[in-house]
């Protein structure tokens, strides 16, 4: 009983504190510690949350992890890296029923900010290793159709590495792995992730849990590519308490659990040639925002291959991506005021409206 009632007073704080974000300059409590300067090693671990319920969710954690000077070889959540390795390449993120993106370019264009890497090589992701210490906000995470948390490890990793935990479940009806896939249950994956949030929140009262412990369960974000866009905006539908503080929609915008209309800020990113999802799309999701929001728009891009390191937007994506938490997460304003400027580059093009000056 008195886990349950330390349970409901902190998911009550944190819809309280959630309310009160969107009226003042940062959506982050009071205290919170300042971002990192630094990139973190990363490490990777696995569990299903009800592994015996109607709906098991496999999930993937990528975290900040210390590690001692001679490590082992690492992975990325797929097959090993060689042990001569020095840094992992991300994978690229699966379409929803797109055919995969030609050969990687051989420039990988500028470097994102001082908070993540444009470059092809990637952290290195240990799995098991020892997390670093303190409490890390939280990114939730969400698939596409036909794909995997493992399919999108370049971007995932290196929000872990800038001091993001992010918590990737996999889907039962739509993963790559479904064995009974339908694109329909999209509508029941909002609920799917709002479980795997109040198991965080039980997770983070228990003391000395090995993830809890190093879960900071007043600042969550959601966040996803395509479907799992969908997914992400569907957590803030109307009439759903929520302590998300913020949200990142990657080739997304539909509502699938009712209508969304968010208070918290919101990023939008959008490649403008998307033929699956197009991006009007997205950019009516993004009006419909009644907080801070800003959209992100890749010119003749289509519905992902800016996900991949290497491929023309990816610099870009990251950058503004990680800034975006940064800013929300951690409230950190000189991240806010780099928005704008991770974005400059031929071909893309930043909007927003309502964000902090």
């Amino acid at each position: 009983m008195r886990g349950q009632r330390l349970v409901a007073a902190l998911m009550t704080a944190l819809l309280a504190g959630c309310g009160q974000a969107v009226a003042t300059t940062d959506p982050v409590p009071a205290g919170v510690r300042p971002a990192p300067d630094r990139q973190y090693a990363v490490g990777m671990r696995q569990f299903t949350l009800d592994p015996e319920g109607a709906r098991p969710l496999p999930v993937t954690v990528w975290y900040p992890a210390d590690l001692p000077t001679q490590a082992t070889p690492s992975t990325s959540a797929g097959p090993a890296a060689p042990a001569h390795t020095t840094a992992l390449p991300g994978s690229a993120p699966a379409r929803d029923a797109a055919t995969a993106p030609g050969p990687a370019a051989t420039s990988t264009g500028p470097a994102a900010g001082p908070s993540g890497t444009g470059t092809l090589d990637g952290p290195r992701v240990r799995p098991g290793a020892p997390f670093a210490a303190g409490r890390f906000p939280v990114v939730l995470y969400s698939h596409g159709l036909r794909s995997l948390p493992a399919l999108h490890a370049a971007l995932t990793s290196r929000w872990a590495a800038a001091g993001f935990v992010v918590v990737a479940p996999t889907y039962p009806r739509t993963s790559l792995r479904a064995r009974s896939y339908t694109r329909d249950d999209v509508r029941n994956q909002p609920a799917d992730a709002w479980r795997l949030v109040r198991h965080l929140v039980r997770l983070g009262t228990r003391p000395g849990d090995p993830l809890g412990a190093h879960l900071a369960v007043d600042r969550f974000a959601a966040a996803g590519h395509s479907a799992g866009g969908h997914t992400s905006l569907g957590m803030f539908a109307s009439g759903q308490p929520t302590p998300l503080r913020a949200g990142i929609v990657i080739a997304g915008g539909r509502m699938v659990a009712g209508f969304s209309r968010p208070l918290a800020p919101m990023l939008f990113v959008h490649g403008s040639a998307d033929r699956i999802v197009p991006e009007s799309i997205g950019r009516a999701a993004y009006a419909r925002c009644l907080g801070p929001a800003a959209f992100l728009s890749l010119r003749g891009q289509g519905h992902g291959e800016y996900l991949t390191p290497g491929r023309a937007g990816f610099p870009q994506v990251l950058a503004t991506t990680t800034d975006f938490l940064r800013w929300t997460l951690y409230a950190d304003r000189a991240a806010l005021r780099r928005l704008p400027a991770d974005a400059t580059a031929p071909g893309t093009t930043f909007t927003s409206h309502s964000l902090p000056t």
